[in-house]
């Protein structure tokens, strides 16, 4: 199992690309301008897509990209593209995007019994089986219902699990679940510096201050990785995170970074 890195920004900027993360070939996690990095016939490989949330940086790039394969999988003979998120933010994405106002409705075209999409709601906790792969939906705590993902590397690699915390503020409840999984790598957002902690605190996001009250929750010693940093932030967020007591391996998400599970 692999995980690629297509975006990781806060926001956007040359060079800076926001949040997606590619599982082997076929499964999004979020949907963000990252996507807009892979070739056509990769694109036209992607079977499922799981939502952390409905925020435009997290989905603006599944509309474009169901246009964009449209007409390859349906001369291919491909079924939708399964759509995971919470209810509310399958909603959301029926009311605010896929309206025929901001975009066409692709979970009806090009025809309504054969859609480029689907949706398909799940509930923190639920575990997703893809193709063998499984990942769990674990809470988070931001502005809109939100949620994050565990992906488990199998028996193979001992049940190892790559964490992704979605946009989250402090979030007692993921540690408590955390507590008994193994983890390889953490991917956690911390999107201000503690200069704008005021900042993080009212729009639900993580600053090093409260990252480090956070980590302190997470025994052992565990691959972090921060995600989520606004482009020109990075230095002021990671002076913080770098200040920080902690035993864990603390470092900056990378756009093209290869996770291998």
């Amino acid at each position: 199992m692999n995980i690629r890195v297509l975006g990781c920004s806060g926001a956007i900027a040359a060079g800076y690309k926001t949040t997606a993360f590619l599982l082997d070939d076929d499964v999004l996690i979020d949907a963000g301008t990252g996507v807009g990095d892979l070739p056509l016939d990769a694109l036209a490989a992607i079977d499922h897509i799981l939502l952390s949330h409905s925020h435009l940086d997290h989905v603006l790039g599944i509309p474009l990209l169901a246009d964009a394969v449209l007409r390859l999988r349906v001369a291919a003979g491909r079924p939708p593209i399964r759509v995971h998120a919470l209810p509310q933010t399958l909603d959301a994405l029926r009311q605010h995007l896929f309206n025929g106002i901001i975009w066409p409705d692709f979970t009806a075209l090009p025809t309504a019994a054969a859609p480029v999409l689907s949706l398909h709601p799940f509930q923190i906790g639920d575990r997703l089986d893809l193709g063998g792969r499984v990942i769990e939906v674990l809470p988070a705590v931001h502005t809109v219902p939100a949620v994050g993902f565990a992906v488990d590397a199998g028996a193979s690699a001992g049940h190892a699990h790559w964490v992704f915390t979605g946009d989250t503020g402090p979030n007692p409840a993921l540690w408590r679940r955390l507590a008994d999984l193994r983890l390889s790598h953490l991917v956690i957002e911390t999107a201000f510096s503690d200069d704008e902690a005021a900042l993080a605190h009212v729009s639900k996001h993580l600053c090093p201050h409260d990252l480090g009250h956070e980590l302190a929750q997470l025994s052992g010693s565990v691959d972090v990785r921060i995600t989520h940093i606004k482009p020109g932030e990075v230095e002021a967020v990671m002076q913080g995170v770098q200040a920080l007591s902690s035993p864990h391996r603390i470092s900056t998400l990378q756009a093209g970074q290869d996770m291998k599970l």
